[in-house]
């Protein structure tokens, strides 16, 4: 058995070299070389990073590194499954990382949980101002009553208006206020298909082709006189 950090250090000294030139050597950063010879291995990764650094560092000062390997072996490796020697230390960046990754997890139930209660806040608003209030039950209307019931029969009132519609064909149509002579209310062809509508009251009307157009007077049909020109009084 021998001390592996103190044969290190005498080994370097002996050679005159320092950290930053063995880094350089070794691509092991030194703050590790310096650990080595303190032999704070629990503040270094895991063992299979720790042996590659004895072998490295070991062979670079011309030493045998599966030397330095197996005692690091026969005094700490060994015995872990047992009794470590010293708790090994979680590299601040990686107790860093996961306090990180558990804030992010708490911070995600927070937010979740808030928007929960949004939902539910907008859902119960809702309910409490578009919901059907209780209206006092009139009797007759949506309810059963005890007492004889009315019936409201929709009154339908008729079309108070004229219509002149092309059913069977186009049609040139005129029609006038009051007399042939009056303010001119349409003047044009009517398609078939197509209507005008016009006020209850006293017209001129001159119609190219009866039949091939049809007329209401408020609601009625109304028979258009032979020729097609006439006037259309509040008596008909």
């Amino acid at each position: 058995m021998f001390e592996i950090g103190a044969s290190l250090r005498e080994a370097r000294t002996r050679q005159n070299l320092d950290f930053p030139e063995l880094e350089e050597r070794t691509k092991v950063r030194a703050k590790y070389l310096r650990l080595l010879e303190e032999e704070q291995f629990e503040q270094l990764p895991a063992h299979t990073y720790i042996k590659g650094f004895l072998r490295t560092y070991a062979e670079s000062l011309g030493l045998d590194g599966q030397l330095y390997v197996d005692e690091y072996n026969s005094r700490f490796v060994a015995i872990e499954d047992d009794a470590p020697l010293s708790p090994r230390r979680v590299p601040a960046t990686t107790s860093r990382s996961r306090s990180r990754r558990r804030e992010r997890r708490e911070s995600r139930v927070v937010v979740l949980a808030l928007a929960a209660i949004a939902i539910v806040t907008a859902l119960v608003i809702a309910a409490w101002r578009f919901g059907e209030p209780n209206k006092p039950a009139v009797r007759g209307v949506g309810t059963a009553a005890t007492g004889p019931s009315t019936t409201i029969t929709p009154v339908t009132s008729k079309p108070r208006v004229v219509v002149i519609r092309a059913t069977r064909g186009a049609s040139y149509l005129e029609v006038r206020r009051g007399t042939s002579a009056g303010r001119p209310l349409f003047s044009g062809t009517l398609a078939k298909g197509h209507r005008q509508v016009f006020a209850p009251r006293r017209l001129w009307i001159s119609i190219a082709s009866p039949r091939n157009v049809q007329m209401t007077v408020l609601g009625k049909s109304f028979a258009i006189p032979k020729g097609g020109e006439f006037e259309l009084t509040a008596r008909g």
